[in-house]
């Protein structure tokens, strides 16, 4: 490329020229072996399976991860972009499977967690969603999630906690003045999404760390999380009702109201096909 040099333009520099001087013999030699550990490398590279460069690449990105911890921005865009290069074919799953079925139509479709890994730093795993199920509602306390669909379309809704009120709000507080118990949320995403879509990243703190999802398809949806739940640390999953908040502006509230659920979802242990 050319260089813009006191306002004209100049060739690039050539590089310095380096003499060799080894016998003819030897730098053959030495040629050859550098080839052979150069196609060594790339064989060796492009023979790790996308199951391996994922475990890897979670594990790097969540390494000594704690409640509120936040990857720096290249390890997210990092993993954001594996990701997004993932297939189904890559982790195993099929809208053939029956999983992604359902044939009972007096019962909700059920919804089935396909775990691959999991430490007290990330774990990795698939939601297997048939047509209209739901996740409802939910958080992810101190948590870093990516989230990638793999095949189908859902609705996503996510919601962050509110940091103050909305303009020309008639409120004084963030928490409902009824004694529910509600709490003010600002809407994040409400849209639709499939397996075009780039890699979802939630935060502790914003990015939509409330959110729920409904089955437009049967869908795949990859998650990987660090650190996981905990229920001893105080970080078990919560589930949320919404109840409408009226407020001039483009920007949409909901009040949050925590809730028993009855929810829950099958959970099936995967082989793992990658070294630990």
């Amino acid at each position: 490329m050319p260089v813009q040099v006191g306002g004209s333009k100049v060739a690039d520099p050539r590089p310095a020229r380096v003499v060799d001087l080894s016998p003819v013999g030897d730098r053959s030699r030495a040629s050859s072996k550098k080839n052979r550990r150069r196609h060594k490398k790339a064989d060796a590279a492009s023979s790790i399976s996308p199951m391996q460069r994922l475990f890897d690449t979670s594990r790097e990105v969540f390494a000594n991860s704690y409640p509120g911890f936040v990857p720096p921005p290249d390890a997210v865009a990092r993993l954001s972009g594996l990701l997004n290069e993932l297939k189904p074919r890559d982790v195993r799953v099929a809208p053939s499977m029956s999983v992604f079925k359902h044939a009972d139509p007096t019962s909700p479709p059920p919804v089935t967690y396909l775990h691959f890994y999991g430490s007290s730093e990330f774990s990795f795993g698939i939601f297997c969603l048939p047509k209209s199920a739901i996740i409802p509602l939910h958080n992810h306390p101190g948590m870093t999630v990516f989230s990638k669909i793999l095949f189908g379309s859902m609705h996503l809704k996510s919601y962050d906690w509110a940091k103050s009120l909305p303009a020309g709000s008639n409120d004084n507080a963030l928490e409902n003045s009824d004694g529910a118990g509600a709490r003010l949320a600002k809407v994040n995403t409400d849209a639709v999404f499939d397996a075009s879509s780039e890699t979802v990243v939630l935060y502790p703190e914003n990015g939509g760390n409330l959110h729920c999802f409904t089955a437009l398809t049967p869908c795949a949806v990859l998650d990987v999380m660090g650190p996981p739940y905990n229920r001893a640390q105080g970080r078990d999953c919560a589930y949320y009702s919404e109840s409408p908040y009226s407020c001039a502006g483009d920007a949409q509230y909901s009040w949050l109201k925590e809730v028993h659920s009855t929810f829950e979802m099958e959970g099936i242990k995967m082989e793992p096909n990658f070294i630990v």
